[in-house]
């Protein structure tokens, strides 16, 4: 069972009410554990990578290691003053951040996490996950052209306009990437494609291969997450925010709580981009061990893709916004279809 249903079978409730009251209660607990993860990647893990990648100390003197840094950047945040430019256009103004932080959140619902302990970790399970993953990540990209259209700043709609050209070129590939996967595993449902690659690919004596699709087809996984490192904003594709080019591109003119969200959903969205590239790719929370502790090899899984972003911040240069281009629709796009149609005659031989 879904952990909403799961709520609302514990709850004894049944019925329509019983769905909204477990998907209530089941929706606050997935986005609590969520944001509790970008608030220790934001303010301290982000700071820690990147010091030990540049051979700096970064945040050392709150808790251990410097972790208690959070509360005190939360407060610092969120108190300060809300600063709104003249002739902005402020219903859009308002909405935009709101949009790019709600919508990694709500990937999160039909996202296979694991086990904790007999309960799965999973909101909802329609046949129709992928796509929906897909769907309400890309609407991040609305907020993105929102923040810049409407800031009243040419620096700001630049990084906009950056953001849809960014976002077109590699939104493209990530999907048709996607569908390879689709092809192998049958089916759009999150679990099925998780389910597929429970299988042993090859017997090493006691040590067997899983047939995870990153070991299947490397292709497809590493085409995945170079067009992820563009999707989420992350060098060498940074281009909607450069800052010595665009100042901070569209979230320019945003201060106090709206950039707390903004930054809130740009590691969310990174987190999301983790989740997707370990549940089609990396076996979803499937690891050794016994299924309970299925959610911990989950984490695992995206937090290993959240410093490789990190590590790539830190080590990669950015490339030209043409060039950003030039890559995504000359490069990325025509190796996808190949990949596309490689898995497709692969799959219809050994079928």
């Amino acid at each position: 069972m879904t952990l909403a249903e799961t709520i609302s079978s514990a709850l004894g409730l049944e019925g329509a009410v019983g769905q909204f009251v477990g998907g209530f209660i089941g929706a606050a607990i997935v986005g609590t554990f969520i944001l509790a993860n970008a608030a220790v990647a934001g303010p301290w893990a982000k700071r820690k990578i990147t010091a030990a990648f540049t051979d700096r100390i970064a945040v050392d003197k709150l808790g251990p290691l410097g972790i208690g840094i959070i509360i005190p950047d939360a407060v610092r945040l969120i108190s300060k003053e809300l600063i709104v430019p003249e002739g902005v256009d402020r219903p859009a103004w308002d909405i935009a951040p709101l949009l790019i932080a709600s919508s990694a959140i709500l990937g999160f619902a039909v996202i296979p996490m694991g086990q904790v302990g007999p309960v799965e970790f999973q909101l909802a399970d329609p046949e129709v996950g992928l796509a929906f993953v897909f769907a309400v990540a890309s609407i991040a990209s609305v907020g993105l052209v929102m923040a810049g259209y409407a800031s009243n700043n040419k620096y700001s709609f630049l990084g906009g306009l950056r953001a849809v050209a960014q976002n077109l070129a590699y939104e493209i590939p990530l999907i048709l990437t996607g569908i390879s996967v689709v092809i192998f595993a049958g089916t759009l449902q999150l679990s099925g494609i998780v389910d597929a690659q429970q299988q042993t690919l090859v017997d090493l004596g006691p040590v067997g291969i899983p047939a995870w699709f990153a070991i299947v087809n490397p292709f497809a996984f590493i085409l995945f997450l170079a067009a992820n490192m563009a999707e989420v904003g992350r060098n060498p594709f940074d281009i909607p925010e450069a800052p010595t080019e665009i100042v901070a591109g569209f979230q320019t003119e945003y201060s106090s709580v709206y950039f707390v969200l903004i930054y809130l959903g740009e590691f969310v969205h990174i987190f999301l981009g983790g989740a997707i590239i370990a549940t089609i790719f990396l076996g979803g929370p499937s690891g050794p061990g016994p299924a309970s502790i299925g959610l911990l090899w989950f984490l695992v899984k995206i937090w290993g893709v959240f410093l490789l972003t990190q590590w790539a911040r830190s080590a990669l240069p950015r490339v030209r916004i043409d060039q950003l281009i030039e890559i995504g629709w000359k490069g990325m796009l025509v190796l996808s279809f190949a990949n596309l149609v490689l898995t497709a005659i692969i799959v219809g031989v050994i079928a």
